[in-house]
């Protein structure tokens, strides 16, 4: 079906109906061989709270937004290459169902459906997506990937060292390396993850001391055992405190995205029409 529909002028339009709904704000989509397999809104778990999010499902990449106006505008664009994704089911419980989190090396996180039968299409379609674009590519299945966040309702304490309680006045942080929800003393510094960001970002204090250790230990074996102040100086080079002021609220700049939404999604399948979508 993928290939059937490839550069068709209905995959086309839809295409250009997803473009137009993102605006100026939003990359190009359109791309020779790309086919738009289906969309729906699914509740994105958020650092505040879980909220609504569009998502476009195409057999190359993953596309998600914040929701403006109902199937007429999206902003907040995120586009995510399906060779890099692998998908974890998670546990039923009485407060969360439908649960699976989409795993990336530069981001992760937790989407539900309204249904176990929508959880499954989108698991099985985006499973199945996964697994052309790494024939396509010679790719491997990614191994390594990016720690959630762990939502801020989760604790009102310091998760690191479980004395400061969280106010208004004293704010939440999340480690970059862990996910874990940490006080402003305990995420002063900071570390260059690569697959992240190119600049250094807000690691807690344990995740600092195991990567600060773990590059000794490299540049150790690569250049092999210089000086102490040698080794310290080549640290201090991609490690720093944290100002405190860094991007930990960028979710919440999405939008809420509040609204009697649609949860339904819809694929091409056999026998299966497209509807409802953009007019």
């Amino acid at each position: 079906m993928v290939d059937h529909l490839a550069n068709t002028e209905i995959n086309s339009q839809r295409i250009a109906a997803v473009e137009s709904c993102f605006g100026a704000s939003g990359q190009p989509l359109a791309l020779l061989g790309r086919v738009l397999l289906g969309e729906g809104v699914l509740t994105k778990e958020c650092r505040k709270k879980a909220k609504p999010r569009i998502f476009f499902l195409f057999n190359d990449i993953l596309v998600y937004g914040s929701i403006v106006l109902n199937k007429r505008k999206y902003r907040s664009q995120h586009i995510i290459p399906l060779e890099e994704v692998t998908l974890e089911l998670l546990p039923e419980t009485l407060q969360a169902k439908n649960r699976w989190m989409i795993k990336t090396a530069k981001k992760s996180f937790v989407v539900s459906a309204a249904s176990a039968t929508e959880r499954q299409e989108w698991i099985s379609h985006i499973e199945e997506c996964v697994r052309r674009q790494l024939r396509a590519t010679g790719r491997s299945p990614s191994t390594e990937h990016a720690a959630p966040w762990i939502p801020d309702k989760a604790t009102d304490i310091c998760m690191r060292c479980t004395q400061t309680r969280f106010s208004a006045l004293t704010r939440r942080h999340h480690c970059r390396k862990c996910g874990f929800v940490v006080c402003a003393e305990c995420s002063r510094q900071r570390f260059l993850l690569p697959r992240l960001s190119p600049k250094p970002v807000r690691v807690c204090s344990l995740c600092y001391r195991e990567l600060a250790a773990q590059q000794r230990q490299e540049e150790a074996e690569e250049q092999g055992a210089g000086s102490p102040g040698q080794q310290a100086h080549l640290t201090r080079a991609i490690c720093g405190a944290s100002s405190g002021d860094d991007d930990d609220s960028d979710e919440d700049k999405e939008g809420s995205g509040d609204g009697d939404w649609s949860s339904r999604v819809e694929f091409y399948s056999s026998g299966v029409a497209w509807s409802a979508f953009h007019s």
